[in-house]
């Protein structure tokens, strides 16, 4: 649908040179010239040393490029007799937007980011998962399901006009979607299945409301923590700030209120409302979308991901502008003939019904077909990563197997005191789902000794495996996380058994540990001779896991059926994963979920556990991950 006619154009913000400094005197590998100047000046060169210290300590140094990624991680000269990794959690220094702040006044503040781009920023950033369509197509299967978008304007009593609703209406609404089994949902959760397909719960339902007026804080908020729905609200600044005269408007502080709570998203809705985008000049439409975007992000802190068109009216033009301004996806509504999600002519254009076809709805809403889609063909191995979507649990049974995976979020390690069960470990956490995880030392009961070396959030330390027992992991999985990425890179004892040697693997490393082997790398399913001398790899056993699907997500598990290395492989392979690696197995086998255990028997304890933490519980810093500080599993000892 859009073709770009018109590109939003603007003047690019000059480039300011940036400082960077590591440590408090900020110089590195023992140049006597700070980094800073010495790049600046020509004295220090990108080339390709390690971090070992230099010979001559007098003379300018080659640096290696890997380092600029470390300036929010251990300084240089931590390494490597510091085993602390507290530094690794700090937030990172926004190089980009460093001096941003010396970009030349006037002119045009709105840089459209053409089509292209904005469907390249969004993948990286955004939903997707295994199958999606080129952004912004609708997937055939989203185009067969019957998803209902209700859109609601105020609730205030007495009404004012025939669409306005009171508190008790609205309440009776909530009720009646609930009593007939609706499943109110996220635009997250919409946009995942129109971008791929995949099901949603049987009788989904998004709900928004648009304009935001007093009454969505002081009557629907309310109701929606009550009865625990989501809904997304579609804001124009213009009102907020009494710019544009109306019928009561939200504030700002209400605003954030209501934004911090994961049930609530907040969408743009233009600046001013005008009554037709249309109608704009370049310019003006270029205010509307982007200035709309930049200011409800600067109030709230939060990022803005979906546009409202006021009064529903766009044209290639108009989405062209919304696409260029970086929204993920634009929401209309029609007088008449009005559609269902599916139907949409793009993600750029979702179609809304009005609240009054509420009672239509219930018994058509469906969220699309679940049994043999759910396990998807494998895709070509792709190198992206996505840590923003919602974490999800599915079942899938094939042939005579059974196996549950747990996608999505951040994945994050936990590396407890002790051994427990890990509803016992995730207790006050974030983490929504979780495997077990490294193999540890069963030489004493009361023992978190693991086999080989563990780095993890929750102790920010590095623990190094011993020295004469890590040879004998060579080649197995090296798990590595940092805040963007995982690596699995063959494990390495001369390397990697430092906090240096993991950082020099892969800059910014928040967690890592040794895996037991690969089940599938690069895309294919590992055979019976990659396993080597791993113990039972061939013997029929319950199994865990962990990996990366063909979306960049990160993906745990375990099987409920007894199954051996090599078949294991070729299931996650038809499951979508692109690289997954055996966790520890056996009786260790363990899986949960919102505090549930998902395996029908008790497990061995375990010490560590890698878990998933959900979008709405991840605060941005590069160690997402939050304990319970009396939760006596994670307390130091």
């Amino acid at each position: 649908m859009v073709k770009g006619e018109k590109k939003i154009s603007g003047t690019k913000p000059s480039k300011a040179r940036t400082l960077v400094t590591l440590g408090s005197g900020a110089f590195l590998l023992g140049a006597a010239v700070p980094l800073a100047g010495a790049l600046s000046t020509g004295l220090i060169s990108l080339g390709g040393v390690g971090l070992a210290a230099p010979a001559a300590l007098d003379q300018p140094q080659a640096l290696n490029a890997g380092l600029l990624a470390l300036v929010d991680a251990p300084g240089v000269d931590a390494f490597p007799t510091v085993v602390s990794s507290e530094r690794l959690c700090r937030r990172p220094m926004d190089l980009n937007q460093a001096g941003a702040s010396n970009a030349p006044a006037g002119g045009n503040l709105f840089r459209g980011s053409s089509l292209a781009s904005a469907a390249v920023t969004q993948a990286a950033g955004a939903i997707a998962q295994l199958g999606a369509e080129p952004w912004p197509n609708i997937h055939p299967l989203a185009a067969e399901a019957r998803v209902p978008v209700l859109m609601y304007h105020d609730v205030l009593e007495p009404p004012e006009v025939f669409f306005d609703l009171t508190p008790a209406d609205f309440e009776a609404h909530l009720k009646t979607m609930l009593d007939s089994g609706l499943t109110p949902i996220s635009p997250d959760q919409l946009v995942q299945h129109l971008r791929t397909g995949v099901a949603l719960p049987e009788k989904p339902v998004l709900i928004t409301f648009d304009d935001g007026y007093l009454g969505h804080y002081e009557h629907v908020y309310p109701l929606l923590q009550k009865y625990q729905v989501p809904a997304t609200f579609f804001v124009f600044p213009g009102k907020v700030d009494g710019t544009v005269a109306g019928r009561s408007t939200l504030t700002w502080d209400q605003l954030k209120t209501m934004a911090a709570d994961p049930l609530i998203t907040i969408a743009s809705h233009s600046v001013t409302h005008p009554p037709d985008l249309r109608s704009l000049s370049d310019e003006d439409l270029a205010y509307e979308v982007v200035e709309s975007k930049r200011q409800l992000e600067a109030q709230l802190g939060i990022p803005i991901r979906y546009f409202g068109y006021p009064t529903g009216h766009y044209d290639e033009r108009v989405a062209q502008a919304v696409a260029d301004a970086g929204y993920l996806a634009g929401f209309t509504m029609r007088e008449n003939d009005e559609k269902f999600a599916g139907a949409s002519e793009s993600l750029l254009a979702i179609e809304r019904f009005g609240q009054s076809n509420l009672q239509a709805l219930l018994d058509v809403a469906w969220g699309g077909a679940t049994a043999e889609t759910e396990v998807m063909p494998a895709a070509i191995a792709d190198s992206a990563f996505n840590f923003a979507t919602p974490v999800a649990v599915q079942k899938i049974d094939k042939e005579d197997q059974s196996f549950s995976l747990i996608s999505g979020g951040h994945p994050v390690t936990i590396h407890a005191n002790s051994r427990y069960q890990l509803p016992e470990i995730l207790v006050g956490s974030n983490v929504a789902g979780a495997v077990d995880g490294g193999f540890f030392s069963l030489k004493y009961l009361d023992s978190n000794v693991m086999i080989g070396p563990v780095l993890s959030q929750s102790t920010r330390q590095f623990v190094p495996g011993y020295p004469g027992e890590t040879p004998k992991l060579n080649g197995r999985p090296l798990v590595l996380i940092a805040p963007n990425e995982v690596k699995f890179v063959p494990f390495d004892a001369a390397r990697h058994n430092t906090l240096a040697g993991l950082a020099q693997e892969l800059p910014g490393v928040t967690d890592a540990f040794v895996a037991a082997g690969w089940l599938v790398k690069d895309g294919l399913p590992q055979p019976a001779n990659t396993f080597g001398t791993l113990f039972d790899y061939d013997a029929s056993r319950h199994r865990a896991f962990w990996g990366i699907n063909t979306a960049g997500q990160p993906v745990v598990g375990v099987t409920h059926t007894m199954v051996d290395s090599v078949q294991l492989g070729e299931l996650l392979h038809q499951a979508g994963l692109r690289d997954a690696v055996m966790l520890d197995s056996g009786a260790s086998t363990s899986l949960a979920y919102q505090g549930d255990s998902l395996v029908g028997y008790i497990p061995r304890p375990v010490p560590h556990l890698l878990g998933l933490v959900p979008p709405e519980a991840n605060d941005g810093s590069p160690c997402p991950l939050v304990i319970n500080q009396e939760n006596p599993t994670t307390t130091k000892r």
